[in-house]
């Protein structure tokens, strides 16, 4: 079995609140085996070798029966965490809370990545490096004064993500690692 991180977008944000408790017992209860999560902003760990489409579809439409949110999923194995911190070009060069590795579940629409960076061009001095199913943000400045939102980015790319910052993936990634075992 590969570990998996389920990585819920929209979940302990805006209202659409979940104890990390009631989501492990959901997800056991749907076959999910052992579950464990990291922090309290949908970060779960698990095992299968399920395809990942059909994981985030399962996990999406858990989220929506059983806690009433409409949200979404996006699900990497270990490796894909770590490259997620380790090809992050600003990685070690922005602070960890403000470098962020945004997790797409799917590329981008055709050139959506250049009409972001056209879009934002002036805007502010934040850096953007797109990568396979990644797009790297560093918000230089801080993210509650950017105009990189998540609607902004969404418009321009074509497809929603969920970010988090390279504290918590170093997080996620060592219980990714213990879980593993």
């Amino acid at each position: 079995m590969t570990t998996r991180l389920a990585l819920l977008g929209s979940i302990n944000i805006g209202g659409n609140r979940i104890k990390m408790a009631d989501l492990r017992e959901r997800l056991a209860k749907r076959g999910f085996g052992k579950v464990e999560t990291v922090a309290a902003s949908g970060n779960v760990v698990f095992a299968s070798d399920e395809a990942e489409d059909e994981l985030a579809a399962r996990i999406a439409t858990l989220i929506e029966e059983e806690f009433g949110i409409a949200g979404f999923a996006v699900v990497r194995t270990k490796d894909e965490v770590r490259s997620a911190i380790e090809d992050n070009p600003f990685h070690g060069e922005g602070s960890d809370k403000m470098v962020h590795s945004i997790f797409l579940p799917h590329a981008p629409v055709e050139g959506g990545f250049e009409a972001l960076l056209q879009a934002h061009r002036d805007r502010g001095a934040e850096r953007l490096a797109l990568d396979d199913r990644v797009l790297y943000l560093d918000y230089v400045h801080g993210v509650g004064v950017s105009d990189l939102t998540g609607r902004f980015i969404e418009k321009r790319l074509g497809c929603r993500g969920t970010a988090r910052n390279m504290t918590s993936l170093k997080r996620i990634l060592a219980k990714m690692e213990e879980f593993a075992g």
